[in-house]
């Protein structure tokens, strides 16, 4: 073990966060989570007899040692996996893709709202919280809330009787209406709210509607709200998902290199990257995707359809960041303090002229082309300075033209990986919607023949069973539960119908 390393560790602090074991040539070799930092990270270097070839290889390797402190063992937690998602330390086996995550999925829209757990976020205008390392560990942060915020976490087919777990305290019990669906998805709201890290909000919410129950001699009300108050005091560092303001982007070697190189004039704590997608001009889709501290925003991310189908990207680019910075956009999402355009000079010229056009040209907007994973950057108008000296002592070169310069970096550089991190995530964010449109479109125009079957019957199915293929699967009681016993009947029989037309055709 090296002087530097020993002087590191005894500077450990005993709170939770997220370390980063670093190889000589500062190559990320392990990230990892701690519930204390001190504790966990001084173990690597005891002598152990139990330890795995793995382990032992890798601290063979460590020559340095970092780490961010978080609020919560939890929080280390999804720090932990956006992490490795960005770097692909070649020591963490799990966590490299979002298959072993977990997310959090609250369908406060539906007509019969659930809390469940998903490894799959779709586009459904369900709110999602995460990623979260394992199921475990999701359900027992929930359990407190739960109690203080009672929630359905499945409807059943033809329940009509509140379930057991009303009466435990645990269900809202819409089914015998013992609260109503407004009360519910209000219940709801506070509890998004707590996940999304403003507890003393609700309390001040819920302190008011105390005293405002007490002075109208509610007295069963206000006694309910000064239980969920209590309960909120006493609820322990279980739940994740604050604004991520504390998070000490010093630490952050990437982001530091970002600004360092581009000599940015502020640290870009909201990260914007855009990109579109489409199949020949139908359908077409863009994504927003936001990077709050250089971590993965999911609450922030945003989708736009656009006015005009057209098999054009520089087009649909221009679109996309006009609508963005529009003053209603500004006023709800604020601006951004860096961009990043997944796609080479065309792509990047199109956002700038929008940019420009809307006033905003003081945003740095940078490029990244897919192929060489080359930053793109407009001499003129991005906005941003190169720091030559940076770019030397990251391994990096430039290649000039008259009006832009594009810059190369080993494609294990730490600055690369956050990039590649962030386009990858708007890449994957445009076409899920895109999957999603050209899907509901199919299902649309099938379900448009079925007598009687409207728009918001249309709806409530797509709702419930997502795809064409999960409708034609439903059985009468799983319709039935969603649209009524005759729709229900009319949909199976028209797909009866097609079956055995299908069958005869063969």
């Amino acid at each position: 073990m090296n002087k530097k390393l020993k002087a590191k560790l005894k500077e450990l602090p005993d709170s939770p966060g997220v370390y980063f074991h670093r190889a000589r040539n500062g190559e990320i070799l392990y990230v990892g989570k701690a519930a204390v930092l001190k504790n966990r990270v001084r173990q690597y270097f005891q002598s152990s007899k139990n330890r795995d070839p793995k382990t032992e290889s890798l601290v063979s390797e460590i020559a340095d040692v970092d780490w961010m402190v978080t609020g919560s063992e939890i929080e280390a937690l999804f720090l932990e996996a956006e992490m490795i998602r960005r770097y692909l330390p070649k020591y963490n086996i799990l966590l490299r893709d979002d298959k072993s995550m977990v997310y959090l999925r609250i369908d406060h829209k539906s007509d019969y709202p659930t809390v469940s757990t998903t490894r799959r976020p779709l586009d459904d205008n369900a709110k999602y919280f995460g990623p979260f390392l394992s199921v475990k560990s999701l359900r027992q942060a929930l359990k407190p809330l739960r109690r203080i915020f009672p929630y359905a976490t499945k409807r059943s087919p033809n329940q009509k009787r509140a379930s057991l777990y009303y009466h435990l305290g645990l269900d809202p019990g819409l089914e015998e209406g013992r609260t109503s669906l407004k009360d519910y998805r209000a219940n709801l709201r506070k509890l998004m709210a707590v996940i999304s890290g403003n507890k003393n909000q609700i309390k001040t919410e819920l302190q008011k509607e105390m005293e405002r129950a007490a002075k109208t001699q509610d007295f069963e009300k206000a006694a309910k709200l000064r239980n969920q108050l209590t309960a909120l005091d006493n609820l322990s560092k279980q739940v994740i998902f604050s604004d991520k303001e504390f998070l000490d982007i010093s630490k952050d070697h990437a982001l530091n290199e970002l600004i360092n190189l581009l000599k940015l004039k502020n640290c870009p704590k909201r990260i914007e990257a855009y990109d579109i997608s489409h199949m020949q001009g139908s359908d077409v889709t863009a994504s927003m995707v936001v990077f709050t501290n250089g971590v993965s925003d999911k609450s922030r991310y945003r989708k736009f359809k656009m006015h005009k189908d057209q098999n054009d990207d520089f087009f649909n680019m221009h679109e996309t960041l006009q609508r963005r910075l529009t003053p209603k956009n500004i006023k709800l999402w604020g601006i951004p303090d860096l961009v990043l355009i997944d796609g080479g000079k065309g792509q990047l010229d199109a956002a700038l002229k929008a940019r420009d056009e809307e006033g905003y040209s003081n945003i740095p907007f940078i490029g990244l082309a897919k192929r060489q994973e080359q930053i793109v950057v407009d001499k003129l108008r991005s906005n941003v300075t190169i720091d030559k000296k940076i770019l030397k002592d990251l391994s990096g070169f430039l290649t000039e033209s008259k009006d832009y310069v594009l810059i190369d970096l080993p494609l294990n550089n730490n600055l690369v990986k956050l990039l590649q991190r962030i386009r990858d995530e708007s890449h994957r964010f445009a076409v899920s919607y895109h999957s999603l449109l050209k899907l509901n479109r199919q299902t649309t125009s099938l379900l448009d023949d079925i007598p009687g079957i409207g728009p918001a019957t249309r709806k409530k199915l797509q709702l419930k069973f997502g795809g064409l293929k999960n409708i034609q699967a439903a059985g009468i009681n799983e319709l039935t539960g969603v649209v009524g016993k005759s729709k229900a009947r009319q949909i199976r029989q028209y797909f009866s119908a097609k079956t055995d037309t299908s069958d005869m055709l063969k």
